[in-house]
């Protein structure tokens, strides 16, 4: 079934030639432009192309579809032989996942662009597996599930971010055993689709966000379980590279134990269940009062013992003669002490007896050679009226006042005659 020509174009002469000479006084209309766009997407090639079907419809010997992606909100029309859905088995239903052979077509009388398609395949859950197998082996290699990028989940977080279906009890369950266990434990909730189309770009999209938000300490991502086909979303490439760039530490919880997504292996840690991630995301309050109320007790217990070995060493210390009697330590020196004071005090007496007799010695021996001494033996010292010692009595003259001191007293006399 085919679009016939239009080669009837009247008045074609005098219609640009090119889309460039086209203006608003010189439009191509509506049945030129149409065979031209027919005639470009002709010689675009026959593809493969993969997606879920939705909206099947039969007519006579053609099935027709809708082909959506699995990741974004897209898809085409597509047209495939009644023939190819019944090798299939009969078994194409909204949802199915499938590989078309087929070529765009253009459909000039209502301007519709359609596939369509000769050859058709399920893809079947091998064909996925095998897909996300060889995922798994190149991010691999890129080290993104490496044991050393791993971070440790913060002991005590004050915000944590969740991911979560926007209906369903997966936000309850994280949420609910958090707060049982750590009540002042805060959640910023970020509610996505959580399967179909429109999974990865909402939930790649929430991750960036609480990834970007300075209170969120960890990003839990939730789902609860579910078919192997609704989890393909959290194998998604994308959606695993932006989970393996955040730099907050990030929990998968999506809950499905068999053949687990790629999410689960670079996320941080991997919790079972979101009952298990509400669990391991915060410290059980009641555990951690008894941790401390016991570790109070082994302190205490410690203290005790420390404090009893130290006294017990301490009494038995004081308890030896040495720190018991210390003056008998003396005991040896006190003999010994009264010969030496005995023997210090007649070198004294010896010492002072030579030292005064050297004195007196000393001092007849001045007194004899003093002045008085001299005037003992006999002498006297004259003297002028002003106070001069006269040593020469031609320096006297009659009538000159003398003064005599004698060793007993003085007198004053006056020169009557002098003498050479």
């Amino acid at each position: 079934m085919t679009d016939a020509p239009f080669d009837n174009d009247r008045g074609s002469v005098t219609l640009p030639a090119t889309a460039a000479e086209t203006s608003p006084e010189r439009p191509w209309p509506v049945r030129h432009l149409s065979p031209k766009i027919r005639d470009f997407i002709a010689r675009l090639p026959e593809v493969w192309v993969e997606g879920q079907v939705l909206n099947v419809k039969r007519w006579k010997h053609m099935v027709f579809l809708t082909l959506r992606d699995t990741d974004e909100q897209m898809s085409l029309k597509v047209t495939v032989p009644a023939s190819e859905v019944d090798a299939l088995g009969g078994n194409l239903a909204d949802g199915s996942r499938v590989v078309i052979h087929a070529k765009p077509t253009w459909w000039m009388k209502n301007g519709d662009l359609q596939m369509v398609g000769d050859a058709m395949r399920a893809v079947g859950l091998g064909d996925l597996l095998a897909r996300i197998e060889a995922l798994k082996e190149a991010l691999a290699r890129e080290g993104l599930f490496d044991a050393d990028r791993k971070r440790e989940l913060p002991l005590v977080p004050t915000l944590v971010g969740l991911v979560c279906a926007n209906q369903g009890d997966a936000e309850h369950d994280v949420v609910e055993n958090a707060q049982r266990r750590w009540p002042a434990v805060r959640f910023e909730i970020r509610r996505v689709t959580v399967q179909g189309a429109r999974c990865v770009p909402e939930t790649t999209a929430a991750l960036r966000e609480l990834d970007a938000h300075p209170d969120v300490d960890v990003i839990v991502v939730a789902r609860g379980g579910g078919s192997f086909e609704d989890l393909l979303p959290f194998s998604d490439e994308e959606l695993v590279r932006v989970a393996a760039a955040t730099t907050t530490p990030l929990v998968s919880a999506i809950g499905h134990e068999k053949d687990s997504p790629l999410l689960d292996l670079v996320a941080d840690y991997r919790a079972s269940t979101p009952t298990d991630a509400g669990k391991r995301i915060v410290p059980d309050a009641a555990v951690e009062r008894d941790t401390v109320a016991a570790l109070r007790a082994d302190a205490a217990r410690a203290a005790t013992a420390l404090v009893t070995r130290e006294r017990t060493g301490l009494a038995q210390f004081l308890s030896r003669p040495v720190i018991a009697h210390p003056e008998r330590m003396l005991d040896p020196f006190v003999e010994h002490l009264g010969r030496v004071h005995d023997a210090s005090g007649r070198a004294l007496v010896a010492i002072l007896t030579a030292a005064d007799a050297a004195a007196r010695e000393l001092s007849s021996r001045l007194t004899a050679l003093s002045p008085q001494g001299t005037l003992d033996r006999g002498y006297a010292v004259v003297r002028t009226a002003e106070g001069g010692v006269i040593r020469d009595a031609a320096t006297l003259a009659a009538g000159d006042a003398l003064h005599l001191r004698f060793a007993a007293g003085t007198a004053d006399a006056e020169v009557t005659g002098t003498h050479a």
